[in-house]
């Protein structure tokens, strides 16, 4: 017979290989929800080629399949924005963060909220608006390029201060936990997601002269978000929200608030949501200088230099 001992020593040993195997598939985990980031930003890519490739069509059938492609492939942008809130919550809940993993987030990131968009609102918008090898069509690949590369950029950076924040030039801002540094490059994509969704008929298909009028703008905006993400603007990280007990409960009535209304009204609610996260930087960084050039205003004194 087995004694006793024995038996513990077998169990404590099946129960050491069983928490190992459930750890492994936890680090796998996060890495699911970035690939399905990735697969998100692919569908994006797609279904605006083959919107665009409608369009030459010019009949109203076809008009409406590219249509239904545009609005496909900005809820993809969409729906990878919850990905890749999900991998990081999930990565810092089960302690799984791995160096790996930090990296294939960023490359899907660039995939998803970089090249989907850019060729997003290329395809629906300014590209089929003006004339192949016009100015203002060369404009157009131009500022797309650029909201690339800023977003690049801005991803490079984000993970060089996150690892090594120190070793950062002086004088650089220093990161924190309840802010970044520029636009988050998944609120700039979300933004120009949100407008094809609210609106997926493409500009090009407008009456009068309301597709150079409209095409023009989303250039405009394209270069703004570009200039945003590289900019030392804060935004806010919201990752205290339901840290504490009493703010669990908030958070969770608000999320689930919030995900009945996208349900229920998403071409309103999600465009009135990252427009406010994109703007709410601006207006903070506009405010603080109100009130410091108040403050000096009142207090000479102080601005003064003995």
């Amino acid at each position: 017979m087995v004694s006793r001992a024995v038996r513990k020593e077998v169990e404590e040993e099946a129960g050491s290989r069983g928490h190992q195997s459930l750890r492994k598939g936890l680090y796998i985990l996060p890495s699911a929800f970035t690939a399905a980031n990735i697969g998100m930003g692919y569908y994006a890519v797609m279904g605006a080629l083959r919107g665009f490739q409608l369009l030459n069509g010019g009949t109203d059938s076809e008009l409406l399949r590219a249509t239904a492609h545009f609005d496909s492939a900005s809820r993809a942008i969409g729906w990878a924005i919850l990905f890749d809130t999900l991998d990081g919550r999930i990565a810092r809940l089960t302690k799984t963060t791995t160096e790996i993993g930090v990296q294939f987030d960023s490359i899907a990131d660039v995939l998803t909220f970089g090249i989907a968009p850019a060729v997003l609102v290329y395809a629906w918008g300014y590209g089929a608006t003006f004339a192949d090898g016009s100015d203002l069509h060369k404009l157009g690949w131009f500022i797309s390029f650029m909201f690339l590369i800023c977003g690049a950029f801005r991803l490079a950076r984000f993970n060089v201060q996150a690892t090594r924040p120190r070793t950062l030039a002086e004088g650089t801002a220093k990161v924190d936990k309840k802010s970044f540094i520029g636009l988050p490059i998944p609120a700039a994509a979300g933004l120009i997601a949100a407008i094809v969704h609210f609106a997926p008929m493409p500009l090009a298909h407008y009456e009068r002269d309301l597709p150079t009028l409209y095409s023009s703008l989303m250039m405009a905006l394209m270069a703004v978000l570009a200039a945003l993400m590289v900019s030392p603007l804060r935004y806010s990280s919201f990752k205290a929200i339901g840290v504490g007990k009493r703010s669990t409960m908030k958070a969770m009535i608000l999320i689930a608030a919030t995900g009945m209304l996208i349900w229920l009204y998403s071409r309103y609610v999600l465009l009135l949501l990252i427009s406010a996260y994109v703007a709410h930087g601006i207006i903070l960084r506009v405010w603080s200088f109100l009130r410091t050039r108040f403050a000096q205003a009142n207090n000479p004194s102080e601005s003064s230099i003995p």
